[in-house]
Formats: structure tokens, sequence, C-alpha cells
């Protein structure tokens, strides 16, 4: 499949990449990774008529210890993440779901805040940033601002960002002890059930991805739980479950609260 016929722009600056997404509009697209945004195009299910690439923008890529948090660039690749000793160390649990996340290809080219501002329902980072309590920089028309994780995914395929604004970083508290685990579908190796626990003192964080249309925070296996796996029962509870050709209903709500489980338990 070919794109429809579109102009490129390569940008070297946030300010001139949030100008050019300010002039077009709806007409623009933001290039990171392209690894959601070139399928989509080549579908012809997307068709921009100006496509800004950010990759070259000084910055954006590099993996920084701050305190205690470690900040992010947008545009470090999965691959990136995965080969960090200072992520390996000190948010291993990012670690661990990078190692799950596609094929080789796809971590090597695709990035970290390409799939934050894609947010697909099945991605694996939402689960993590959510249970983390990440914060997302970003940067718009109207200056810099953090987005807490918990704010950033409003819906299928749609976030908290404003038509001008792109994602510029992520902000990880450390974590000492997480665990992400997935059931994955086997072609694309997208979440049917994706679920990141991280343990803080006595309380748990839970964030699960692939069951809803929006990546959400099992706020009530974190009230119920009280140091043994039965809190998993609670996993979706209020949450309207998806229903599609891998995973209807049933079978869904079933994964989610067996891997809450093993999660936890783990």
């Amino acid at each position: 499949m070919i794109p429809a016929k579109f102009d490129y722009i390569k940008a070297t600056s946030i300010s001139e990449a949030v100008n050019l997404l300010d002039e077009h509009g709806f007409d623009a697209k933001i290039l990171s990774g392209g690894q959601s945004l070139l399928p989509a195009m080549k579908l012809r299910l997307n068709r921009p008529e100006i496509v800004i690439d950010i990759n070259g923008i000084p910055g954006m890529n590099s993996i920084e210890e701050t305190g205690d948090e470690v900040i992010i660039g947008a545009n470090c690749t999965h691959t990136q993440i995965l080969n960090s000793d200072m992520v390996y160390k000190t948010v291993n649990i990012l670690h661990q779901a990078v190692t799950t996340l596609g094929d080789v290809q796809v971590r090597n080219r695709g990035t970290i805040g390409g799939s934050l501002a894609h947010a697909d329902p099945s991605a694996d980072y939402p689960a993590v940033v959510l249970a983390c309590n990440a914060q997302i920089e970003v940067e718009g028309k109207g200056g810099k601002r953090t987005i807490a994780a918990t704010d950033f995914f409003q819906g299928i395929f749609t976030t908290a960002l404003e038509d001008d604004e792109i994602v510029t970083a992520v902000r990880f508290p450390k974590v000492a002890h997480g665990k992400y685990l997935k059931f994955y579908q086997s072609a694309s190796r997208f979440a049917i059930v994706g679920v990141a626990v991280v343990f803080d003192d006595s309380k748990v964080k839970v964030g699960i991805t692939g069951v809803s249309d929006t990546p959400y925070r099992a706020t009530a296996v974190e009230e119920a739980y009280t140091g043994n796996g039965d809190a998993a029962e609670h996993a979706v509870d209020g949450i309207e479950v998806m229903s599609d050709h891998f995973a209807d209903e049933n079978y869904r709500s079933h994964l989610a609260k067996v891997m809450v489980k093993r999660a936890l338990e783990e």
C-alpha cells in the first residue's frame, strides 16, 4: 500500500514543531517513530497533508536521572529504553514491559512519546505509566505543562493533549518493586491484557491495558489489597470491558483477574 500524497517537514526544534501544528491544524501529523502513523497512512486510514518529523530535535532522546526520578525523552526508542542500565536499575518494571513490546524492527524505530500520544488501548506503556504515577511533559502554543498519567488517557486513541501540543518527555519516579505481565496476541504482540503492579511500602498501584478502550488504574484492586492476590477479583469492577475477535468480554474479564493475581503474587 502507498500513502496518499503529503508534504514532509523536518522540525529542528520543539517550538518549530508546535508552530507547524498550530498553523496546519488537523491537516498535520507528528512523526516520531512512525510505527503507528505510517501503517495507518499506507492503509489510507490517516491522510495528513503535512507530516512533521520531530526525530532530529535535540534533547528529546535522552535518559536522565534526577533525584528520585528518571526522565525519558519522548523520542527515545523502545530499544534505547531496553538497553538502558539506568532504567533497568531504577524503573525495572518499565524494562520488563519493553521486553514484551513488538519485534526487533518495531523496538528499533518506535518511541515512548509516539506510543503514549497514539494511545492505543492495547499498548504496553499506558499500564506502566499509570502504575508508576508517571508525569507526561508536553509543550504547545500555551507553553509547557505536565499531565499526570491518570489524567492523560481519555478514551480510545484519545488523550489530554491539545491539538497543538506534543509529548516532550516522561518523568518516572524510581520504583523498587514492580511487575509487568502480559497476555498478548501472538501476531501483533499487542496486549489482550497487560498488567503493571507497583508496590510502595504496604500499598499497591495497578495499571491495566488491553481490557477497556481506555487504560485504567484498577483502584478497586488497590483498595481491596491486603497482602495477597485475592484483590484481583476486583480487576474489572466498574469497567466496560472490550469484546473483539481476539477475546470476548467474559474471557477478557477472566484474563484480567488471572493476570492481576499473578502479578500481585510474583
